[in-house]
């Protein structure tokens, strides 16, 4: 198993348009972040984690031409509004994308692009849309996808929450606040650990700030905690010299063996 972090931003992206900030002019590689998105490969094939704005050209990037699976943490745009991109596996022959979101959303899901998923709507001759058939998760159910157990939980995150997950050693939480007593419990024991983290000091209302997911990683106790959903405020090498022993940065095109 192994995972490749796509995009390791949050919804504006590094550069931030018409920023001059010392992240947004850096020449570190590793500073610039797209939107969020990660591929899973599982033993059924690769299992992308969110379609961000960027998801065209990170998989370009990534050397990734097969997606077998989607799996959706929330409908966040920056999450979400880079589904078209999944045409071009749709144009191969091949059978529906399986594409889960949670069951409390599959309306919402629907509604946002009816074009998709409204089967009576037809593409006019010479277009394509997405094939995409839409499954549900449910908090604290096990979903088996692509011949791996994913555990998802429910966690703080604004208004409509998001949701985390487990798949074998790794925990894999994008977007939250904090981590409720059933996420740790279904956390218990991973090996690797993803975690978002905005900036350093001033606490965000939905965000884990780096104290905070500092704080959180602790408390789950991962051998390994990579931060993702970073915002132009930290640079990689600040941060990496900075963080505890454990603890590290997350990078666009970060590849991590799970073993």
């Amino acid at each position: 198993m192994r995972l490749t972090f796509l995009g390791t931003g949050t919804s504006f992206g590094v550069p931030v348009i018409g920023c001059r900030c010392r992240t947004c002019t850096s020449s570190e590689r590793r500073d610039k972040r797209t939107r969020h998105g990660a591929v899973l490969s599982l033993p059924g094939g690769n299992l992308l984690v969110d379609t961000p704005p960027e998801l065209r050209l990170q998989l370009l990037s990534c050397g990734i031409d097969q997606i077998d699976s989607v799996w959706y943490t929330h409908l966040h745009a920056d999450h979400v509004h880079g589904i078209d991109d999944l045409r071009v596996f749709s144009t191969r022959g091949r059978d529906p994308v399986p594409t889960y979101v949670p069951e409390k959303l599959k309306e919402t899901m629907t509604t946002r692009f009816s074009y998709i998923f409204d089967r009576g709507l037809r593409v006019s001759a010479g277009s394509s849309k997405p094939r995409l058939v839409l499954r549900t998760y449910a908090p604290g159910v096990e979903a088996e996808v692509l011949g791996a157990q994913l555990t998802p939980f429910q966690v703080p995150h604004g208004a409509t929450g998001a949701y985390g997950f487990r798949v074998g050693p790794l925990g894999y939480v994008t977007d939250a606040k904090r981590l409720p007593s059933e996420a740790l419990r279904i956390l218990d024991g991973v090996s690797v650990l993803v975690l978002n983290a905005l900036w350093w000091g001033r606490p965000h209302s939905a965000h884990f700030n780096v104290e905070e997911a500092v704080e959180a990683a602790g408390k789950v106790g991962a051998e390994r905690t990579f931060l993702t959903h970073m915002t132009h405020l930290l640079r990689y090498r600040e941060l990496s010299a900075a963080l505890p022993a454990g603890i590290e940065p997350a990078y666009d095109g970060l590849v991590v063996d799970l073993g």
